[in-house]
């Protein structure tokens, strides 16, 4: 089994979907884990969940478009478990089919702030403490997506093709410092975003979607001392949506 045991992973968006599995899968792992979402009756039921199973873990609510909340999180986390080991940037907006004519620039600016730009931010907080330990993973959740652009999916689609450019040019710059740098790419995965985005009944509809701790293992994989050789690359994990499947 892998284990992620004396770790402290901080995983954001952690109420819900593919940040709620990875947060169960990690503490379940052994590791504490810091979730973080905007809901605080979600979030808690996440830290009720791990805790209950023998794991330590605390919900922070912040607003990653948000510049204090984000600086709160990072110092939540460290002064309650000493330093932050791993990094899942999950946190994300997600939007339906909305032409760029029609798209309001205010929706542009906050999926651009949460998406992207709330995972530098996060990021950037917790890197000097990882560069001192000499150790350090950063997990970033793009998509499918962000492969390719598709009509009426601009702005999540950059956001997601930013997070791994993001993903590159940041694993060049701290690898020297033994931190590794990933991203995962999901294809159609049955959380609540998706279903809400796309007026979808989810897995029961379309039995191409995958389950969110199917991310939640690949996420795992890459927060342990197996992936010690993989960095700076974004992993496809398409599952039934693969275009090669047609």
């Amino acid at each position: 089994m892998t284990t992620l045991s004396g770790k402290t992973a901080l995983i954001t968006g952690a109420s819900k979907g593919i940040g709620k599995a990875i947060a169960i899968a990690f503490g379940a792992a052994g590791a504490n884990v810091a979730a973080t979402a905007r809901t605080q009756s979600e979030i808690n039921e996440v830290v009720s969940h791990i805790e209950s199973n023998g794991g330590k873990a605390l919900g922070v609510i912040a607003d990653l478009s948000v510049e204090s909340d984000i600086d709160r999180l990072a110092e939540t986390a460290i002064s309650t478990f000493g330093g932050v080991d791993i990094l899942v940037n999950n946190a994300a907006i997600i939007h339906g089919r909305i032409k760029v004519t029609d798209l309001d620039p205010q929706l542009w600016r906050d999926v651009l702030n949460v998406n992207l730009t709330g995972a530098f931010l996060i990021t950037q907080k917790l890197l000097p403490g990882m560069i001192d330990r000499k150790h350090g993973k950063v997990i970033n959740i793009s998509s499918i997506g962000g492969r390719s652009g598709g009509a009426g999916r601009s702005a999540y689609r950059v956001t997601k093709s930013g997070l791994i450019s993001f993903t590159q040019s940041l694993a060049a710059e701290v690898y020297e410092h033994g931190i590794q740098v990933n991203a995962i790419c999901p294809g159609g995965t049955d959380t609540e975003g998706f279903r809400a985005a796309f007026n979808t009944a989810g897995r029961a509809e379309n039995t191409k979607l995958m389950d969110p701790a199917e991310i939640a293992e690949v996420a795992l994989f890459l927060a342990s001392d197996s992936s010690s050789a993989v960095t700076g690359t974004a992993i496809d994990s398409f599952g039934g949506s693969n275009p090669l499947f047609g």
